[in-house]
């Protein structure tokens, strides 16, 4: 249980390294939850997809990074980080609410700031 793989059509796939020490609850969740199906929509630069779990919080946080993969308990959503938010006061990413951050992207995060809506499957990587 070290990563996570998203898959698209159109980015293939990006990688992305599970936070087990940081979240440890919310990984395991997640990752036996897997696969997942995202149906995201955007909201700034980050894109969120709502999911079947509904998990506790776990070292919560609003204050994120680019590449930053969580989970936002408020929309039992999956959320991919990729540059400010609405909530952002400058180029930091910024949750609408508490988030518990249980990823983080292996590459470059920009592959999804082309897409208003955004269709892929989560699977369990290695």
């Amino acid at each position: 249980m070290n990563s996570i793989v998203i898959e698209n059509e159109e980015i293939g796939q990006a990688k992305a390294t599970l936070l087990v020490d940081k979240n440890p609850n919310t990984c395991k969740a997640i990752y036996e939850a897997l696969p997942l199906e995202l149906n995201s929509k955007r909201w700034g630069d980050c894109l969120y997809s709502y999911t079947p779990l509904h998990l506790e919080a776990e070292n919560t946080q609003i204050e994120v990074e680019i590449g930053d993969i969580g989970y936002w308990m408020d929309g039992d959503a999956f959320v991919i980080f990729f540059g400010p938010t609405p909530h952002s006061t400058d180029s930091t990413p910024r949750a609408a609410s508490l988030i518990n951050i249980f990823a983080k992207i292996d590459g470059n995060p920009e592959i999804f700031r082309k897409f208003e809506n955004f269709s892929a499957v989560v699977r369990k990587g290695d």
